[in-house]
Formats: C-alpha cells, structure tokens, sequence
C-alpha cells in the first residue's frame, strides 16, 4: 500500500508484532486515525509463519493458554474479535505438557488446578502438600499482579517491586527436598529462558497459570491468527503498512517526532507514536541523542534472554503420530542449568511440539523442536542479513553449521522417537541470526529482557519516554507471549484511553461494578 503523504495520522506504531497489532486495535476502536507499520512482509513478530512442503510452519506460536471460557486470554480474543473465528483444538486434559527425562521418567502437567494436582500427587504421594502450596503460589500471583485478570482494581500499582522480587527457583526449591519434583514443577521454563539465579516468582506464575487454566493450539498457528487479526484491525479503520522499513525520523523544536522516514523515501506523519520493537533498536531507529544520556546506558546494559535453534521437519503422508501435547525433553539433571551448554553436550534440552494438522487427525504433518543457542555460536556471521525482503546468501561455513546443529538434535530426537528418520520428508532450521533479522531483537533474543528477581526495576520498562509524543510497548514492557504482550499494549494504550472504561468493554463481567 502507497503511503498518502498527505494524511496525519492521530498515532504512528513502529512494529506489527502482537503487541502493536492489539494497540492498533485498541485505539482505533476507540476512535484514533492510526497507523500500523512493519518492515516484514508479514506481520506478527515472532508468530511469522513460512511455508515449506505444502506445509505450513510456525516460528513462535505453538500453543496459547488462559483460553478457557471467562479466562484472560479468552477475554481479550473476545474483543479483538477473534474469539467467534478462530479454530482452535483444545490440547489433552490430563497432560497438556509432558516434562520428560534421558532415563525414561516422565511427568504429565494435566489442566484445570483440581486435574493437576491429582496427576502430580499419583507421581509424588508423599509430597502433596509441597504440590497444594505451588498451586496456591501461582494462584496467589495471580490475583494480585495488576491487569492479569483484566480488572481495574490495583492498575496504578504495576510497577510494584514487592510483586517482582521472589525467585523462582528460592521459591520452588522451599517447598520440597524432592530434586525431581523441583525439575517437574519448573520444566516449561523454557517458555520464558529461565535462568536460575533471576528469574522471577510471578513470570513462572503467570506463564503456567495461563496454560493450567486452557492450553489450545490453534489451526494453522501464526498464519490463521494473524491473517484475522489484520482483517479485525482494518475493519476497525487502522491502516497497516507491510513492508516498510523505517530509516529514522525527523523532530520539532520541541524534541517531538514529526514524520517516520521510511527506506523507499515514503514518510508517515502522526501527532503521537508507539515502539512496539526492541527498545535498543528503537534507539538505533531515533537516535541516542534523542533519549536521556542514562536511559540509554540503562537499556544497554539489560541482560537479554538467550536466542534458540528452531528445527523444523515436513513428514511424509501418514507417518509420525500427532502429538495434541507438548514435551520438555532433559538430558541433563537441572532443568535450570540446560542453557550452560558446551559445543559437545549441546543441546540440553529441547520443546517438541506438533501443529495441529490438517488432513488426518491421526496423524501429524511436522513437527518443531526448539533448543536453546546463544548468540556467540553465530558470531562469525553475525554481521550478515538475510530476510524475505532483502534476501542474502549467507556462506557456506553457515549452512555447514545448520546441517551439523541438525543432525544432532535428530540424533537426540531419536531416543524419544526411534522411527523417526524413517518419517522424514525434509530438515529446516533457524538460528539466533534468523530470530535477529526478521524481530530486531538484540542477539536474536527470544524473549526480550530478562526479568532479574535480583533487581526488578531495574530490567523493566515503563511505556513514556524522554521523547514527549513517543511511547513504547511490546513483550520487553511487561512479559512475552500472546498474553504478555496484549497486557503491554492495554497499558500502553492506557496513556490515551479511559483505561476503567476500556477495561470494561474487554472484561465486563469483573469490571462492571468497578468505579
């Protein structure tokens, strides 16, 4: 779409990622003149999806959760409109997560709090009172983090360091002696990089509650909701600008952006702006100079969550079994300690998940199995650029490197699946430098900012900036993830809205009596 140079849009947002669609969403339903700009072909971010084999695979989204009726996620796909239109498969009931070991153990995390704890305790009978304190933590977690439950009750409180301070594995590791139980009760940490020593209580909370509480993997992932959600986002009278890659900007003698140059020398001009990318790169974007001398420093200096090897394999026709459940798989004896990896153990640990497919229901038509890698495995290419919209080949040391990093996690997949092999059509993979190119992520990071339970404030960001019209949101505001990141936009958007009102309209039941 030619940009009409002439129109001044009412808000300007830098990034279509999850984030800065629902902000899209949100304030053109509420009546802005808005702008959606993305420098990809597709937008969604990490919920990019491409297309190999006739076969399409996913990025980043494998399942969502909180999508039971009257849940969080459920709510806000309501109002985006989603909620009626979007296919979705319910996962399995006693074991939407199955967290398994190299000796053959394996433990099921079943939905609804009742389910999962009577599944834990068959596993651990002696330590049920450790199991019934988890639950109540995450419970409690829940109903004091501010926006969680799309109440308007503690809104002005979200920045509370009290709420941000516990650590996750201090915590988990008071309540039980059993080292396998430990592992259990954190081994979907990879949903978020976890690291021991940082990680906080309400990330782990927050993030398990929501898959206790209705984990469905959607049809088609990333490409049916996405698809959707632009369509809602037009309708409600926003423009989205694909394939637009800003360049810079220019200011008022105010220090206020006036007009987003864009590379083909298109501009956009808007009277306020949003950041929905990583915040170093909306530095890079606007300038250092155009922020505050320790903001910058400050932002810098965050610890980033680690990068991943994402292997994608097609299978032939009627072959590998659908799996409507996902696996954390160990080769080690911490689920904590699988990111210290060595060139000869790599990798640690992995996530498998199947997408839901599309023919026989019996049957799965690929499968995905994320490992962690970090940034410095890449280093040598780091300096390379290779996306859909400005295609590169990278050299054949790096491709080298992808087919050895390939078959070792397929010799490591066959001790889960012996057959494997045998099932195989074809072999995709993805390093951090893909995660970097296509969300501008730093290091290709999965997650954003590392939350640090040693200093919370400290690696959290508020949505105002030192740059009087500019505001930023996206999963390095609040967390990531489908929820995290819909959450940041609502407070984002909080700065131009009545927030108690729009608070009602998403979630009416709990905020009708509300004043």
């Amino acid at each position: 779409m030619k940009i009409n140079d002439k129109i001044v849009y009412d808000i300007a947002i830098i990034g279509g990622g999850f984030s800065g669609m629902c902000c899209a969403y949100i304030l053109a339903k509420e009546g802005y003149k808005v702008a959606l700009v993305e420098k990809n072909i597709q937008l969604g971010g990490s919920l990019q999806i491409f297309s190999r084999d006739k076969k399409i695979l996913d990025t980043g989204l494998h399942y969502i959760g909180g999508y039971d009726e009257g849940e969080n996620l459920y709510q806000l796909f309501s109002y985006f409109g989603l909620k009626d239109t979007l296919q979705t498969k319910r996962m399995d009931d006693n074991g939407y997560d199955y967290v398994s070991f190299s000796d053959g153990r394996k433990y099921a995390h079943a939905m609804g709090y009742d389910n999962f704890i009577n599944s834990l305790c068959k596993d651990f009978p002696d330590e049920e009172k450790a199991i019934h304190r988890f639950c109540d933590k995450l419970k409690e977690y829940c109903q004091k983090f501010p926006l969680y439950d799309l109440s308007n009750k503690i809104t002005d409180d979200y920045f509370n360091e009290e709420l941000r301070n516990e650590n996750a594995w201090d915590y988990i590791a008071s309540i039980t002696e059993n080292k396998t139980l430990r592992n259990v009760l954190a081994g979907n940490n990879m949903l978020y990089a976890g690291i021991k020593e940082k990680t906080p209580m309400f990330v782990h909370a927050l993030i398990f509650n929501s898959y206790i509480c209705g984990s469905y993997k959607i049809v088609t992932g990333g490409a049916q909701l996405i698809k959707q959600f632009a369509s809602n986002i037009r309708k409600a009278g926003a423009d989205i600008y694909t394939h637009k890659q800003i360049t810079g900007a220019t200011y008022k003698e105010n220090r206020e952006i006036s007009q987003l140059l864009l590379e083909n020398g298109e501009c956009i001009t808007a009277l306020k702006y949003i950041s929905a990318i990583h915040p170093n790169e909306t530095i890079s974007l606007l300038g250092n100079d155009r922020f505050s001398h320790a903001w910058v420093n400050r932002v810098k200096q965050m610890d980033q969550t680690v990068s991943a090897f994402l292997v994608q394999i097609t299978f032939k026709p009627k072959s590998f079994p659908y799996m409507n459940y996902n696996m954390y798989h160990f080769f080690n004896d911490d689920v904590w300690d699988t990111i210290n990896y060595t060139e000869d153990n790599w990798p640690l640990s992995f996530f498998v998940f199947t997408p839901v497919p599309l023919k026989d229901p019996q049957y799965a038509e690929s499968i995905s199995v994320m490992c962690y890698m970090k940034s410095d495995d890449v280093a040598q290419w780091k300096d390379s650029f290779n996306t859909t919209t400005h295609p590169s080949n990278r050299s054949e040391s790096y491709q080298e490197f992808k087919r050895r990093k390939e078959e070792k996690v397929l010799e490591k997949l066959e001790t889960l699946f012996p057959e494997i092999r045998k099932a195989i059509l074809n072999v995709y993979s993805s390093t951090p430098l893909t995660f970097k190119d296509y969300t501008a992520s730093t290091d290709g990071s999965i997650y954003g900012v590392l939350k640090d339970s040693n200093a919370p404030l400290k690696s959290m960001l508020q949505p105002r900036t030192k740059i009087p019209n500019l505001w930023l949101t996206g999963q390095n505001i609040v967390f990531h993830g489908i929820l995290g990141t819909a959450i940041s936009a609502l407070l984002t958007c909080f700065e131009f809205t009545d927030k108690k009102e729009l608070l009602k309209k998403i979630n009416p039941e709990k905020n009708h009596i509300q004043t």
